[in-house]
């Protein structure tokens, strides 16, 4: 969420941000809308101000007429009068404060100035490691190898919960397992993260904390007798455990991970991508969530990403890093790096994370703050988060790129020790 000083001081500002994200046209209307709401708001605020200080001055004059003896009837009259108008302004401000409130929800986040104008053909590849496979036409797709291997029960997945969830089985079971274990290890014993078990499910008011709501309810399950929903990745329970708390400046940067499912209805992406692992209603992923300061915040998202880059590293996965431009930056985004890995079969790069640094937006919403010293004025904290990493492309582009000649998948050394082998046939 914004500071609402950026409606009262800097709407150029804000208007900019929204036209570099190609978004202007649309949103006009709420910031035009939003700016009429903040003058009545301070308007009546002004008002308001005036006539409760009429009605201190009557309650003086009324005090001295009684000690006096003389008749105050009058003044007592027009007191109520004034009372009277004192709450229709204060209905007045409370009305437009909540609906310029409700406005700023649907803003989304300013895009720092080096990320590119644009829409996603700007996106701007700046690293790659490893090389592709160049013979994916000769290579067996992963739904089928998984098939074939007895990991993947994509049909009665279909069938005990619909398309889009998955059934591991045996080794593909242990392969979820193994990942989730080799990456909190790493992030935990080598990287310094502070390991959460979250749950699955959060109130209205996380999810309206990390930018999901109000503008991607749509997107998420829901459990409406209790207004709980299944969370999209762990980012939601983690980010806002301290949320309404003021931490010490001292604790910053703070690093905090944790696995969890991830639940998505994608509303909206039917026919997109639907073969096989690519794109599924359910999958599992360690996530990465960062707290910084203004000042620490731009290189806490290369040390996070970084991170995340790691893992690949460790899969031998051939990966890139690609900064995003400000037309396909996430809503909550200020910046965000995606790294995606090339499952040869397939023939695509499929992202598997998006790395982000979200400045005060979320933490605006979500009242996460710090204090330098003892009587300072609390700041709010700039948060980041990022996937490291999501299990299920991860697992495709490891049937794909490690696929051998006779059929059997090669495990790479760094995930031997958790799968408790080194190949699969």
């Amino acid at each position: 969420m914004h500071d609402i000083r950026l409606l009262r001081d800097q709407l150029d500002h804000l208007r900019e941000g929204m036209r570099r994200r190609g978004k202007l046209a649309e949103l006009a209307p709420v910031l035009d809308r939003a700016e009429v709401l903040e003058r009545e708001r301070r308007a009546a605020i002004t008002e308001l101000e005036a006539q409760q200080a009429r009605r201190n001055k009557l309650t003086q004059d009324v005090a001295q007429k009684r000690k006096a003896g003389e008749e105050a009837s009058s003044l007592i009259a027009e007191g109520r009068t004034i009372g009277e108008a004192i709450a229709a302004l204060e209905q007045r401000r409370n009305e437009a404060e909540a609906a310029v409130q409700h406005m700023l929800y649907e803003l989304p986040n300013i895009t720092l100035a080096e990320v590119p104008e644009g829409d996603e053909s700007h996106n701007t590849v700046i690293k790659t490691w490893g090389e592709p496979r160049g013979d994916g036409d000769t290579l067996v797709p992963h739904w089928e190898k998984g098939a074939t291997l007895g990991m993947l029960d994509l049909p009665r997945g279909a069938k005990i919960s619909g398309s889009g969830f998955i059934v591991y089985r045996g080794v593909g079971a242990k392969l979820v397992r193994a990942l989730m274990n080799m990456m909190l290890e790493l992030h935990t014993e080598e990287h310094g993260y502070d390991e959460a078990w979250v749950p699955l499910v959060v109130n209205r008011v996380s999810m309206t904390g990390t930018g999901q709501l109000p503008k991607f309810e749509d997107d998420m399950y829901r459990v409406p007798d209790e207004d709980l929903f299944l969370i999209p990745t762990a980012e939601v329970p983690i980010t806002n455990l301290y949320r309404d708390e003021i931490l010490d400046a001292s604790a910053l940067p703070m690093g905090l991970c944790g696995y969890s499912a991830c639940f998505r209805r994608e509303a909206g992406s039917a026919g997109k991508d639907t073969r096989g692992l690519l794109r599924v209603h359910q999958f599992d992923k360690v996530e990465l969530v960062r707290y910084a300061t203004a000042e620490n915040a731009r290189e806490q998202l290369e040390l996070l990403t970084r991170h995340a880059e790691t893992v690949l590293e460790r899969l031998e996965l051939p990966y890139r890093r690609v900064l995003l431009a400000a037309g396909d930056t996430g809503f909550s985004s200020a910046m965000t790096y995606d790294l995606e890995v090339f499952a040869p079969a397939v023939g695509k790069w499929l992202e598997v994370s998006s790395c982000s640094l979200f400045a005060d937006f979320q933490a605006r919403r979500a009242n996460i703050r710090y204090r330098t010293a003892p009587g300072e004025k609390p700041r709010f904290v700039h948060t980041l988060n990022g996937s490291a990493l999501a299990f299920s492309r991860i697992i495709a582009s490891l049937l794909e790129h490690h696929q051998q000649a006779d059929g059997s998948v090669r495990i790479p050394e760094a995930l031997q020790p958790w799968l408790g082998r080194a190949v699969l046939r």
